[in-house]
């Protein structure tokens, strides 16, 4: 067997091979972006409450201070009833008056405070109710990613244990070639010479569909290892074309 044929029977089995991780593959990608939107509702769950506990713990304050001084002006108008003289009521009156001033700000603070609250509670709930679905989208894909990987463990290790006995009569110069363009190029590493017109000697690459010498086509039938002149890719014969360049190659 030709150096080329050993290569295109490793090639085969590669393809094999990233087909079916290729399907793995896109479960986990597909679950790794569930987990990435499940964990940014998280953050934007967090950063709700984040706001809301230091909303409360405001409006808190605000309802505290507002408490403090109405008691603070019921002792003061107890005081102002039992006020001795006109200069020392209107004293108590003045304070009095600055201090419901006070808690009206208090007050007002509380209850934009509480509104706010009751809006990012609302969000909050929204946020909840996504993560869950998100949660049950995630475990979905998490189940599919998990049989995907069980359906394709046994085909798998059948394919690598094949690949490796292929590999074992491949000259090493020849496998660093391919295992170098597989990697760069994968479906592309290696393509079939195609015949366009046998009795010209027309010939294309089957990758760049650009012409190539008619060298090429006789290096192939050689059983040497053949690199494409136009994009770098290793040519190999399908048998139909092996049986056409045989006739054209012993006129």
């Amino acid at each position: 067997m030709s150096v080329t044929n050993q290569l295109l029977a490793v090639f085969r089995v590669d393809i094999e091979i990233q087909g079916l991780q290729s399907r793995l593959e896109a479960a986990e990608r597909f679950l790794g972006e569930q987990t990435r939107k499940l964990a940014d509702l998280g953050d934007q769950a967090e950063s709700l409450q984040t706001q809301i506990r230091q909303l409360k713990a405001t409006t808190s304050n605000a309802e505290g201070e507002s408490a403090r001084i109405k008691v603070h002006v019921d002792e003061l108008r107890e005081k102002m009833n039992n006020a001795s003289t006109n200069k020392e009521y209107k004293a108590l009156l003045s304070e009095v008056n600055n201090l419901k001033e006070q808690r009206s700000g208090h007050d007002e603070q509380a209850i934009e405070g509480l509104e706010k609250i009751e809006q990012l509670q609302g969000k909050l709930d929204d946020l909840e109710s996504s993560k869950l679905d998100r949660d049950k989208v995630r475990g979905v894909a998490e189940s599919d990613r998990q049989n995907r990987a069980d359906d394709i463990a046994d085909k798998l290790a059948e394919l690598r244990s094949k690949r490796n006995q292929l590999v074992e009569d491949v000259p090493k110069h020849a496998l660093t070639i391919y295992q170098e363009l597989l990697d760069n190029r994968g479906d592309d590493a290696m393509a079939p010479l195609e015949i366009v017109d046998r009795k010209r000697h027309e010939y294309v690459c089957g990758s760049s569909m650009m012409s190539v010498p008619v060298e090429v086509a006789a290096s192939l039938m050689q059983g040497k290892l053949t690199i494409s002149p136009n994009d770098g890719c290793i040519l190999y014969l399908t048998d139909d074309a092996e049986d056409e360049l045989s006739k054209a190659f012993k006129k």
